[in-house]
């Protein structure tokens, strides 16, 4: 074993797909893409995210307190990156990049039919939200488009590196 630097442990532990969570606030929808999440709770859903206080999504997600999060397959991941190297403050990211918002059952942020699944959330608890920007949002409603079979995902392991879902096994488990 040797040392590994603290900043590098970011790129082991990162766990989830990278996403696109969608807001709206004062008659503007904006996405941006999102790979601090992990699931805290199973019925209902209970997501924990960081959005950061920079993110142009952060004040509409702060003011709104609802989102969706919108899970892409690895054929969208150059427009996924894309997405994330631009603000919504600058750009209509719904226009530059092509993506086809829907209405959302039980929040005003958009679904995108781009993705293959989607969560409407709402913000549950905030007690996080000053000191690290984490947010703790509870999954409403879940849609999946039944077409697309076996999407892969991507995942984050910093500096520009991803790793794409591969072969999938499996073990025995008590857990339904």
């Amino acid at each position: 074993m040797k040392d590994l630097p603290l900043a590098k442990v970011y790129q082991l532990l990162e766990p989830g797909p990278v996403v696109l969570l969608t807001t709206a606030h004062k008659g503007r929808a904006n996405v941006m893409t999102m790979s601090w999440h992990m699931m805290v709770d199973f019925e209902p859903p209970i997501i924990a995210c960081i959005v950061s206080n920079r993110d142009h999504s952060f004040a509409a997600l702060r003011a709104t307190k609802e989102c969706v999060i919108a899970i892409p397959s690895v054929e969208l991941a150059e427009k996924v990156v894309s997405i994330g190297n631009c603000s919504g403050r600058d750009v209509d990211k719904f226009a530059a990049f092509q993506l086809t918002p829907r209405k959302a059952a039980d929040v005003a942020a958009p679904l995108l039919a781009d993705c293959f699944a989607n969560i409407e959330c709402r913000v549950i608890d905030t007690r996080f939200v000053n000191r690290y920007c984490l947010f703790m949002l509870e999954g409403l409603k879940a849609w999946s488009d039944p077409a697309r079979k076996n999407p892969k995902t991507i995942h984050h392991q910093g500096f520009g590196q991803f790793i794409v879902d591969g072969e999938t096994i499996k073990l025995k488990s008590k857990m339904p």
